[in-house]
């Protein structure tokens, strides 16, 4: 069992607490409660509680980073669920309803068209390694032949969304000067080498987003007011400091920092986004992929996950303040969504929620593929048949074809809610 963050200090070494250890769960619980707490201050935009929420950020990384005595993130928390709660009563009238309602699709049709542009990595990758996948019936991650968020928000102001490059896995890398989908599957944030890259070609490409936007502006110069960007990562970067940390190649500081610092270099690229012209930027945080099948099935059942992923929201929302752009792009909260979603799996029509997985992994597995993913699933490889609609991911760590419908919805209702 790998040893996790502490928040106790004696003589200058860190008390480490075992997954197992009371401590640590209730020291878990408080780190949820404020970044919970973080996110909803965010979410709220109102000029008066900057402030707050900026100490909220500043309270939030000393306890990921350096880390803080176990009274004070009692009393910390404490304050500011009841700061959430005079927030939330004051916005949403007080009846004790959820943050976050049960996601339903805009029912009116939107009341501007957009042409869409997307950065990020696999949840976002609308075809990059088509070539190879779609020999079998696969194409992107998820349950093919369904579609990614990215498109189904494409769709839903009137346009479509191809990938802007194909190729990988030693197929030829080809320019598709029409294709508006920039993201790929397995890429960091800045770092060239993804989840799962090769330097010799025969792996996914996985471009980091701030290439990718490089890519985009030499081809097209600059965005204008009739595009929406959508802007997503870290996952990865998250994924690849957890490994080292259950390997043993960093400690969860390093790691901490590590995905800080990815974070504050998304938050960077969304600033280069708008400086090049954008006027509609949605950035997404990262979903929580300790609560995924691949977090879930590991041996510390996600918490290391999970809490990589809320140091790096937690940076993300710090260097969108910082920058000063935090009201000019559509913060979106993948990992409140993720949550909510698990928790009312069967009332957003699924069966499975995050015990199980779409696709067949072990039929997969026996067909020579280059790496056993949702990239090469297809109806022939659904665990049931209608796995694409019942199940909520579709192999460890991607959404099926109806998780990502659901998401879609809830970033188009984000982008209506949005100031013009």
């Amino acid at each position: 069992m790998t040893a996790k963050r502490s928040s106790q200090r004696k003589t200058g070494k860190v008390r480490v607490l075992k997954a197992n250890d009371p401590k640590y769960r209730q020291e878990q619980k408080y780190r949820v409660l404020l970044y919970e707490v973080l996110v909803e201050l965010a979410m709220a935009r109102r000029d008066p509680y900057i402030k707050a929420r900026t100490d909220g950020s500043r309270a939030l990384e000393e306890l990921t980073m350096t880390t803080i005595k176990t009274n004070f993130i009692h009393a910390a928390a404490i304050g500011m669920a009841s700061l959430t709660f005079v927030l939330l009563t004051a916005c949403q009238g007080g009846d004790g309803s959820p943050s976050n309602p049960p996601v339903t699709p805009p029912v009116t049709p939107p009341a501007a068209s957009f042409q869409v542009v997307s950065f990020g990595d696999s949840l976002s990758d609308v075809g990059t390694y088509a070539p190879i996948a779609q020999r079998v019936g696969g194409g992107r991650f998820t349950t093919n032949p369904g579609q990614v968020w990215t498109q189904d928000v494409a769709n839903f102001y009137g346009g479509t969304l191809t990938a802007a490059y194909t190729g990988g896995f030693a197929f030829p890398v080809t320019a598709h000067p029409d294709g508006l989908g920039y993201a790929q599957g397995g890429a960091r944030v800045t770092d060239p080498n993804g989840v799962d890259f090769k330097a010799n070609g025969l792996g996914p490409t996985t471009v980091p987003v701030v290439t990718q936007l490089h890519n985009y502006l030499a081809s097209h110069g600059s965005f204008n007011a009739g595009q929406l960007v959508l802007v997503n990562g870290g996952g990865s970067d998250i994924r690849i400091h957890a490994d080292a940390v259950t390997g043993g190649s960093e400690t969860t500081a390093q790691a901490d920092q590590a995905v800080t610092l990815a974070a504050q270099q998304l938050g960077a690229i969304a600033a280069q986004i708008l400086t090049a012209g954008a006027k509609h930027v949605v950035v997404s945080n990262v979903g929580n992929i300790g609560a995924s099948p691949l977090g879930v099935n590991s041996a510390d059942h996600g918490a290391e996950l999970t809490l990589l992923t809320q140091t790096f929201n937690a940076a993300l929302i710090g260097a969108l303040q910082a920058i000063g752009i935090q009201n000019q792009v559509i913060l979106v909260d993948a990992y409140t969504f993720t949550n909510d979603t698990i928790a009312t799996f069967q009332a957003k029509g699924f069966t499975v929620s995050n015990t199980g997985i779409a696709c067949n992994i072990q039929l997969l597995s026996l067909r020579s593929l280059p790496i056993p993913s949702s990239l090469f699933c297809s109806p022939d490889t659904y665990t049931v048949s209608n796995a694409d609609q019942t199940y909520m991911f579709a192999d460890q760590d991607h959404p099926t074809t109806h998780f990502h419908a659901l998401f879609a919805a809830f970033v188009e209702q984000a982008v209506a809610a949005a100031p013009r």
